[in-house]
């Protein structure tokens, strides 16, 4: 079984340097990719001032505005909560979404962070497919703490048997060193895994950052790749980062026994 996986940070729906609301043209790009699962940071779950300063800003939140089409299940958690509305993380996926949950990572009063777990149900009887959905801050001391917590989230709420992504924006400038989840918990970065090295994603015009990935446990990465030319251009100011995976998972004969 092959999967398709993307992540992107929508941007709260703005093109580079919020020139424009791009938000129905990113669910296009979306739905054309293919992707079985979409991971979404700064998803917007509500914005009253925006709502009636841009034209055609969806009555829907952000994550459900951009299942419409798709049909996709969806979760949401709120990250930071604002006078006129909120953000945070979203997962879309093309199979049910069994459970979902918003853990509080933050480290600090200013920057409000969290991870969106979900589990999802695959299909042909496989085990339930673990996501989780970050959105990291931007200096190198809360990173560290929040790569500690993903771990210790993942080692506590998955079982070693089962399958894991996790994805997202990490604001992490690294190119080339292995970070905590793949020392930790053993987890590839498809781009590393397939090219040598972390995919740049940021900024979408001209990428120099690799900040957004893609990790998994139990697929062997077929494809990895940046989309942020034709319609994909200027529909945020990070790039999308999209990797095909095969179901690579085959539990040892003690985690069949548990």
């Amino acid at each position: 079984m092959k999967l398709s996986f993307l992540t992107i940070n929508a941007h709260k729906g703005f093109s580079h340097l919020n020139r424009r609301f791009a938000l129905p043209e990113l669910r296009e790009c979306v739905h054309d990719s293919g992707a079985d699962i979409v991971f979404m940071q700064e998803v917007v779950g509500q914005n009253l001032r925006h709502a009636e300063r841009y034209f055609g800003w969806p009555v829907k939140p952000q994550h459900e505005f951009m299942t419409e089409v798709s049909g996709f299940n969806h979760a949401y958690g709120k990250n930071v909560v604002y006078t006129a509305g909120h953000h945070g993380n979203a997962i879309l996926s093309r199979f049910p979404i069994l459970h979902s949950e918003r853990v509080d990572i933050s480290t600090n009063r200013v920057e409000k962070r969290g991870l969106l777990y979900a589990k999802i149900q695959l299909p042909e009887d496989k085990p339930p497919l673990h996501c989780v959905c970050v959105h990291l801050g931007l200096l190198r001391r809360s990173r560290v703490k929040q790569f500690a917590r993903i771990c210790e989230f993942v080692k506590c709420v998955v079982p070693d048997h089962e399958p894991v992504i996790v994805a997202g924006d990490f604001n992490e400038w690294r190119k080339g060193k292995k970070d905590e989840l793949e020392t930790c918990l053993l987890l590839k970065d498809a781009g590393l895994s397939l090219h040598g090295r972390k995919l740049r994603t940021f900024p979408s015009a001209l990428p120099v950052f690799p900040l957004d990935r893609i990790y998994l446990r139990g697929f062997k990465v077929l494809k990895a790749h940046v989309l942020n030319k034709g319609p994909w251009k200027d529909v945020s100011d990070h790039a999308a980062f999209q990797a095909e995976a095969e179901y690579d998972w085959v539990p040892s004969p003690a985690s069949k026994v548990l």
